[in-house]
């Protein structure tokens, strides 16, 4: 017997301190980069995206796979690969910590239609906002020191 799976998240990470360091032309090389590790890793990205102080990730992950891990390599590879280039001249790092979310199926067109709209979602609503806007939805308890 086959092994089938569907594994799908929702990653949010921002960068260190919030700052807005990920300048709109050459976040396509970022996610680029990002979608090359994905599929190396045999994950399926359905949708990355971001604003300059965070990126959505959603994709699906090898059943081989630890979210932690995957979250913990992108953004180790990210951060080098940024800081090689010099790809954002102020950018310091990644912030610690990440949401990741599990998704159904049925919820993919609906979160790529959500995630392809960053910047005009990010028009009238913070990334704190969304982000515990994201927390209270999915039911998760946290200590809102954490996310300053």
């Amino acid at each position: 017997m086959s092994t089938y799976t569907q594994l799908m998240y929702h990653i949010v990470f921002s960068t260190k301190h919030r700052e807005p360091t990920l300048i709109k032309d050459d976040r396509r090389r970022l996610f680029a980069y990002i979608h090359q590790l994905l599929t190396n890793k045999n994950c399926h990205l359905y949708r990355i995206n971001g604003v300059e102080d965070h990126l959505h990730i959603l994709t699906h992950i090898h059943p081989t796979i630890a979210i932690a891990n995957l979250v913990k390599d992108i953004k180790l590879a990210s951060d080098d690969l940024i800081k090689e280039e010099k790809i954002f001249p102020d950018f310091q790092g990644w912030q610690d910590g990440y949401g990741a979310f599990s998704e159904t199926i049925k919820a993919k067109e609906r979160l790529m239609k959500y995630i392809k709209n960053q910047e005009e979602h990010h028009r009238t609503i913070s990334f704190e906002d969304e982000y515990k806007s994201l927390l209270n939805e999915y039911e998760i308890k946290f200590d809102p020191k954490y996310l300053l």
